[in-house]
């Protein structure tokens, strides 16, 4: 088990990849078995300033986030030997019930993350920021990003008021998505409905309500009959499936009552999506993981900022005793190489 102190020192405030011993990074590479993974961090978060300046004191920012600039990113990715990292905006998203500012900020936000791969390449992909709940908005997005700025995917949360990806609302946008056989990245958010409950001292809306949201998500692409419809869009899925693989027996036993939408059963449509690391490096949460998805499906993510440095997060892996030499290659890297062939 990972000591609390040697975690905490190693934790992605803003500036802290700045602090990590050359050592541990060479302990970190040697023992996934390679000098130089390249690995590939399809959970990396950016901060444009239009989308700073809009979310100041709202809900579920964390104020790291606010802090970043491309060279914490850069030098983070150097240290913990990820070669390239896709992009996308975090918590509190975009949407605050105001379409006009919503389309404004996705735009200002996609053209700046376009710009910063524009300038390095190699280094940084796309996850296009959308204007959902907006529907026309979104689909006017996905096409400029697609069309014009070239993005690597598209970035969704997990629900938008009461309604959570599934929702039959979404459809002509899911429609779109598959017949550009996207790559979409689903970030989870704390729902209207559970954001504010006050159950325990400390407890913050992540703490529980990510897990639950990515898992309800999941659950109305599933059960909405949304995996089936659009078999082409490539999910990939933050914190290893939020609470989904601990709660699999009842998922499967829920999906033997729906079986127009899942006649093989949730495992056999989700076990087709892709899995991050992010905040699910301990053995318990990626054992449940490894009993609903093969290893061909879990990629390397951080979170950074504030999650884990790359440093720390294939330290912590590594720590688990779960992965042997090739399985660290799958999920380092080639993995996600499938998904984004460009970094080859």
């Amino acid at each position: 088990m990972r000591k609390l102190d040697r975690r905490t020192l190693l934790k992605s405030a803003i500036g802290s990849a700045l602090a990590v011993p050359f050592s541990r990074l060479v302990e970190a590479q040697e023992s996934t078995g390679s000098s130089n993974p390249r690995r590939i961090d399809v959970h990396h978060h950016f901060a444009p300033p239009a989308w700073v300046a809009n979310v100041k004191d709202r809900p579920l920012l964390n104020i790291a986030n606010t802090r970043w600039v491309p060279e914490h990113s850069i030098e983070d990715m150097d240290m913990g030997g990820v070669a390239a990292s896709i992009i996308s905006i975090t918590n509190p998203g975009i949407w605050f019930d105001d379409v006009a500012e919503t389309r404004r900020l996705a735009r200002a936000c996609n053209e700046y993350g376009a710009r910063l791969v524009s300038d390095h390449p190699s280094r940084f992909g796309l996850f296009a920021a959308m204007p959902l709940p907006d529907v026309d908005g979104t689909l006017r997005e996905i096409e400029y990003a697609y069309d014009t700025l070239n993005t690597d995917g598209v970035g969704f949360i997990t629900s938008y008021g009461d309604r959570w990806i599934g929702n039959p609302d979404f459809r002509p946008v899911m429609e779109e998505l598959n017949r550009r056989k996207a790559v979409v990245f689903v970030h989870p958010t704390a729902a209207n409905c559970c954001r504010n409950l006050d159950y325990a001292p400390g407890i913050r809306p992540g703490t529980i309500e990510y897990g639950t949201d990515t898992t309800r998500a999941m659950m109305g692409i599933a059960f909405s009959g949304d995996a089936r419809r659009y078999p082409d869009i490539r999910f990939i899925w933050s914190h290893a499936g939020g609470s989904a693989p601990f709660l699999l027996r009842r998922l499967e036993s829920a999906g033997r009552r729906a079986p127009d939408a899942l006649p093989n059963g949730f495992t056999a449509e989700m076990g087709k999506y892709y899995y991050d690391t992010a905040s699910a490096f301990n053995r318990g949460a990626l054992l449940a993981l490894m009993e609903m998805v093969a290893m061909t499906q879990i990629v390397f993510g951080t979170d950074f900022p504030p999650g884990e440095t790359s440093t720390a997060l294939a330290e912590a892996l590594a720590e688990t005793g779960l992965f042997s030499e090739s399985d660290m290659r799958l999920i380092n890297r080639e993995n996600a190489l499938r998904l984004f062939p460009r970094f080859a």
